[in-house]
C-alpha cells in the first residue's frame, strides 16, 4: 500500500539541529526588525474612515463593485456583504477620494451618495442605508483590543504549556510558537498585504495550530522517556519525531488545502485570514519538526527531567 510518508522513518533529523537553530533564529531577528522598520499596513479596523451601507436592487457582483471603486479612486475598499445578497458594506480608509479625516457626518454623507451614484446601473439602483465616519480614535480602540487579545492569549497559553509540562519542555514549546507567530507577523510587514482583525483571527489561529502541533511531538517525546530507558536523549528525541512525522505532514497538509481553498474561492475578505494560515502552517510543521526537539537538546534535557513523578507512579503501578 502507498503510504505518503511511511510509519517506520529513521531519518537522523537532529543531525541538522545546529543550522535548523541558526535560521529560525536568524529569520526570528529579521521579522523583529522589520515589524518597526517597515511597520504594518492597517486597514479600516484599526485606521478609521467611512462605512457606507448600501441596498441594491439584485445582487451585485462584490469582485466588480471593487474593481469600480479602486479604478475611482478609492484605493484599498472593503466590500462585504452583510444580512441578504443585495446589501453590501463598503468601508473606505481615510485619504481615498472623497474620504476626509474629519469626523464630520455631512462628508460621510456625501460620500456614501457618490458611491451609489458610481455604482448605480439601469436596472439595478442603489440605495444608501447609512454612511457613517468611523473615527481614528474607534480605530485605536480597535487596535489596542487587537492586541489585548493577543496579549490574553498568548498567557494564556504560557499558563497551560507551564502545567503541561516540565519547565524545559515549557521553554522549548514557548520559543517554537513565538517563532512561528514571529515569522508570520513579519511577512505581513515585509509584503505590506493589509492587516485588519480577520488577519490578526488568522494569527490566533496560528498559535493554536503550532502550540498544538508541538505538544503532540512532545507526548511522544515523553512516553519514549518513560519506555526507553538504554538510550540517550539525542535518540529519544530523533525517534520521537520520526514517530510523529506522518502524523504532523499528513495534518498540516490537509490542513494546508483547506486553507488554500479558502484562499482561492473565500473572496477578498477572507484572504488575509487564509494567507496567515497558509504561512503559519508551513512554518508550524517545520518548526514542530526542526526546532522544537533541537531546542530541547540545546536546553539539555535528560530522563531526570522527564521521569513520572510519585503521583503518575502510583498511577502506573496501579493500571492493570
Amino acid at each position: 500500500m502507498f503510504r505518503l510518508i511511511p510509519f517506520d522513518t529513521n531519518y537522523d533529523i537532529l543531525r541538522w539541529r545546529k543550522p535548523a537553530l541558526v535560521i529560525a533564529f536568524a529569520l526570528m531577528v529579521a521579522a523583529f526588525v522589520l515589524m518597526p522598520l517597515k511597520g504594518f499596513n492597517f486597514a479600516l479596523d484599526f485606521t478609521g474612515g467611512t462605512v457606507a451601507e448600501l441596498q441594491f436592487e439584485q445582487a451585485p457582483d462584490l469582485e466588480d463593485v471593487r474593481a469600480r471603486l479602486e479604478a475611482n479612486g478609492y484605493s484599498n475598499p472593503v466590500v462585504q456583504t452583510f444580512g441578504s445578497a443585495t446589501d453590501i458594506i463598503v468601508r473606505l480608509q481615510p485619504g481615498a477620494a472623497g474620504v476626509g479625516d474629519a469626523a464630520s457626518a455631512e462628508a460621510a454623507s456625501a460620500t456614501g451618495g457618490a458611491i451609489a451614484e458610481l455604482l448605480g446601473e439601469p436596472g439595478n439602483a442603489v440605495t444608501v442605508v447609512r454612511s457613517d465616519f468611523v473615527g481614528p480614535q474607534v480605530g485605536k480602540e480597535l487596535a489596542t483590543n487587537g492586541v489585548l487579545a493577543l496579549f490574553f492569549v498568548v498567557v494564556g497559553f504560557l499558563v497551560y504549556i507551564t502545567f503541561r509540562f516540565e519547565w524545559k519542555f515549557a521553554v522549548a514549546a514557548i520559543i517554537a510558537t513565538l517563532h512561528d507567530i514571529v515569522l508570520v507577523l513579519g511577512w505581513f510587514a515585509l509584503t505590506q498585504h493589509e492587516f485588519d482583525l480577520i488577519v490578526l483571527a488568522g494569527v490566533l489561529s496560528v498559535m493554536g495550530y503550532s502550540i498544538n502541533d508541538t505538544i503532540v511531538v512532545f507526548d511522544r517525546v515523553r512516553e519514549n522517556f518513560r519506555t526507553l530507558h538504554k538510550i540517550d536523549a539525542r535518540e529519544v528525541l530523533n525517534r520521537s519525531v520520526n514517530q510523529t512525522l506522518s502524523r504532523t505532514i499528513i495534518t498540516s497538509l490537509v490542513a494546508l488545502l483547506t486553507v488554500i481553498a479558502l484562499y482561492v474561492n473565500g473572496g477578498s475578505s477572507l484572504e488575509g485570514m487564509a494567507e496567515a494560515q497558509m504561512i503559519g502552517i508551513v512554518v508550524g510543521t517545520l518548526s514542530s519538526i526542526f526546532v522544537a526537539c533541537p531546542l530541547l537538546l540545546w536546553l539539555n534535557v535528560t530522563k531526570q527531567d522527564l521521569l513520572p513523578k510519585a503521583k503518575d507512579l502510583a498511577e502506573l503501578e496501579r493500571r492493570p
